[in-house]
């Protein structure tokens, strides 16, 4: 396959597919975030355990674990369905869209968080997969169908990306 700009969003630009440095400062600043509802999440675990500690290997550990887990993912997903993007996307003008340039469905991004998460799992891999594959998309992109996209700086005519 070829490695053609994307037809025009409905916000009426062209976009380009990101590059995996963009991907990583995006990455970075959502750390902030994404730290800030980990304690929060932990701080409710603790609370509910009686203000003792959670000892790991426990069902209290893994349940705490699985609501840290469904909490990054409802940031992300509520994010990127309804902005397309993160916070830390944002700065970086960066957006997750189908091969259409259309906004994504909550299923298949719900399967790219579960897909991105066991690629980041995996040394990274699923992300680095940006620098293998022509079109700039790692395995969660390639699993949900999606692209992460990113807009001209405003003001500047509209072009289409590489290819």
């Amino acid at each position: 396959m070829t490695d053609r700009p994307l037809p025009p969003t409905p916000a009426g630009f062209l976009a380009r597919p990101a590059h995996l440095g963009w991907r990583l400062l995006a990455l970075t600043y959502d750390a902030l975030p994404v730290m800030a509802i980990w304690i929060a999440v932990s701080a409710a675990a603790y609370a509910v355990n009686g203000g003792e500690r959670i000892a790991p290997g426990t069902p209290a550990a893994a349940l705490t674990f699985l609501a840290t887990w469904l909490a990054t993912g409802a940031y992300a997903v509520v994010s990127w369905h309804g902005g397309g993007h993160t916070l830390g996307m944002r700065p970086w003008r960066l957006q997750v869209r189908d091969g259409q340039g259309q906004r994504v469905g909550w299923g298949r991004l719900w399967l790219r968080f579960a897909v991105a998460t066991l690629g980041l799992a995996a040394a990274g891999l699923g992300l680095l997969w940006c620098l293998v594959d022509r079109r700039r998309r790692g395995w969660h992109d390639i699993a949900a169908g999606t692209w992460v996209l990113q807009r001209p700086k405003p003001g500047k005519p509209t072009r289409p990306g590489p290819g």
